[in-house]
């Protein structure tokens, strides 16, 4: 039973009860309440009996025939004054029995009646009212029979609505888990429907639209390819040919312009590194997992960075009971060797660098610096390729915005996070979020 059928069936039911009871008033209000007319023929011998009996007698036996009808049923007759009558009943029944008419309580299984509207029974017959109570009034049958034959509609209902329903949701079912994995990266995807389900034009809806995104994605992805391999031929040249003329020129004052050359094509071939890097990340590849110490990578990330970190102190907490996980250790360092850089560059004095397992949950990598901290508006973007913030766009931080972007692809494809927030030193806090999937013992 899914979602889609209970709805609908709650909704189809929903509206045949406020059908019936729509139904019930309308035909109240203009033809009378349909359980009177059912009392009335189960108490039609009592009405008979006083109508063809009772009545047809003279005015002198008009009341020993009612005494004798008392005698041979069981049902109770008797005589109340006119205004009493009036004072148990609305208007409309009020209407009726001034008119002459019988009147049903099904409530109270009995009937009103005038004697007469002219006296002629007896001396102020038209201000007395025969009350017959006790009579043989059993509507609980029809609304047996009623309910019964709600259920049967119900039941009469709910057999195609469920298949009709199901297909439907085994239809959703597929397309979610279609979106699911293309969303997870798996571009080549696509639902797979016939021509005779509801959701096929959907399908090839969402079919046509992924085709376009994996062809958007892959010229993306081999222009990026393209200009970065492309860019290594030239850099290749600069640097064979700076090489020449440093050999060439021995005058001291092209020396520092050389210097500055040499950097300039260095910076060059980092870039186009990094580009490549990022562009093997967005290919979501499977990753190269093996089973390796938490603890141990994220000191061999400190210890590997002792050229950029040896001007800060740099703070490790990293537990003996870490234990080991099963990913991709490259990636992973490289995701905490590119925090490491980012903070370096930014912190006055200290980094601080701490890792826990939290059972049940994961495993959480913390790096915090003492720095000036992000702005919270800035917070999300500085993930994006190529985004700086204002300060750091100069030489003296060096950079291209692609190092935090590289890191949260790396941590993504282990399907964990990474966020960032205000430290409790005064800068910037990132912290890893790996499942708990991921640990081992």
């Amino acid at each position: 039973m899914n979602r889609l059928f209970l709805r609908f069936f709650t909704l189809v039911m929903l509206s045949i009860s406020v059908a019936t009871i729509a139904i019930y008033l309308v035909i109240s209000m203009f033809f009378g309440d349909p359980f009177d007319e059912v009392a009335e023929q189960q108490a039609s011998g009592q009405i008979l009996l006083l109508s063809e009996y009772v009545d047809q007698a003279g005015p002198d036996e008009w009341l020993p025939r009612l005494n004798k009808l008392r005698e041979i049923t069981h049902a109770r007759f008797d005589l109340i004054p006119l205004q009493t009558a009036k004072e148990t009943l609305n208007a409309s029944r009020q209407a009726q029995l001034l008119r002459g008419e019988v009147v049903i309580n099904v409530a109270d299984k009995s009937f009103y009646r005038r004697v007469d509207l002219k006296g002629e029974r007896y001396i102020g017959s038209d201000e007395d009212v025969i009350l017959a109570q006790d009579l043989p009034i059993d509507v609980a049958p029809v609304l047996k029979t009623e309910v019964l034959r709600y259920i049967i509609v119900a039941v009469c209902l709910l057999i195609p609505i469920a298949l009709w329903s199901s297909s439907h949701w085994r239809g959703l079912q597929a397309l979610e888990k279609v979106a699911d994995e293309f969303g997870a990266g798996h571009l080549k995807v696509r639902a797979q429907t016939s021509e005779r389900d509801s959701i096929h034009p959907l399908a090839q809806r969402m079919n046509q639209m992924a085709e376009r995104i994996e062809e958007l994605l892959d010229a993306q992805r081999n222009l990026l390819h393209s200009v970065s391999h492309e860019l290594r031929t030239p850099i290749a040249r600069l640097e064979f040919a700076l090489e020449l003329l440093r050999n060439a020129a021995k005058n001291p004052l092209l020396e520092p312009r050389l210097q500055a050359m040499g950097a300039d094509i260095t910076e060059l071939n980092t870039m186009v590194s990094e580009l490549l890097d990022l562009g093997k990340l967005d290919q979501a590849a499977p990753l190269q997992a093996s089973e390796f110490s938490l603890g141990t990578c994220l000191q061999d990330c400190v210890d590997g960075l002792q050229h950029v970190l040896q001007e800060h102190q740099v703070k490790t907490v990293l537990p003996a009971d870490l234990g080991m996980m099963v990913g991709d250790p490259r990636l992973l360092a490289r995701a905490v060797s590119n925090l490491l850089r980012n903070a370096a560059k930014y912190t006055n004095d200290s980094i601080w660098l701490s890792a826990c397992r939290i059972p049940g949950v994961g495993m959480e990598i913390s790096l915090e610096d003492d720095g000036p901290g992000i702005p919270e508006d800035e917070r999300e973007r500085i993930f994006e390729p190529f985004y700086r913030l204002d300060r750091s766009r100069d030489r003296n931080t060096g950079g291209f915005g692609l190092g935090l972007a590289i890191a949260q692809k790396a941590v993504q494809a282990h399907g964990g996070r990474i966020s960032v927030a205000q430290g409790e030193y005064g800068g910037a806090r990132f912290t890893i979020f790996l499942p708990a999937g991921l640990a081992t013992n």
